[in-house]
């Protein structure tokens, strides 16, 4: 059974950092492309973040271009974000996401929610102003 767990969100200052982790087990992490989502209050739930299988391929929401940068170590089992110059908009549950992937889609990153197969039960990250 495919476990997906977050960890690492909190209450911070605007300008402040976080460190999201999401730790996957039951599944080949390494053949597994990860995205992160958000869902703010009142809001539908909005792309963050993306990488492939082998993390050398991401994209981001124009929204945090520049100040977020996803990662991860296949050998722990683990994709992260990097949160820097957090504003009270980056207020949400944040969630991590996986699909598998195959030899050719192993290039391949989602930014489309309907296109993953597993979630974690999400982390909330408070910006205070």
């Amino acid at each position: 059974q495919v476990q997906l767990v977050e960890s690492g969100g909190g209450l911070v200052q605007a300008g402040g950092s976080l460190r999201l982790s999401c730790a996957v087990s039951g599944r080949t992490f390494s053949w597994y492309a990860m995205g992160w989502f958000r869902q703010g209050p009142g809001k539908e739930r909005e792309f963050v973040a993306a990488i492939n299988q082998s993390g050398g391929s991401t994209s981001y929401a124009d929204s945090v271009k520049g100040r977020f940068t996803i990662s991860r170590d296949n050998a722990k089992n683990t994709v992260y974000l990097q949160m820097n110059s957090l504003k009270p908009e980056d207020t949400a549950i944040y969630y991590c996401a996986g699909h598998p992937t195959t030899y050719y889609s192993r290039n391949n990153y989602y930014t489309d929610s309907r296109q993953y197969d597993d979630w974690g039960q999400g982390t909330q990250v408070t910006v205070s102003s």
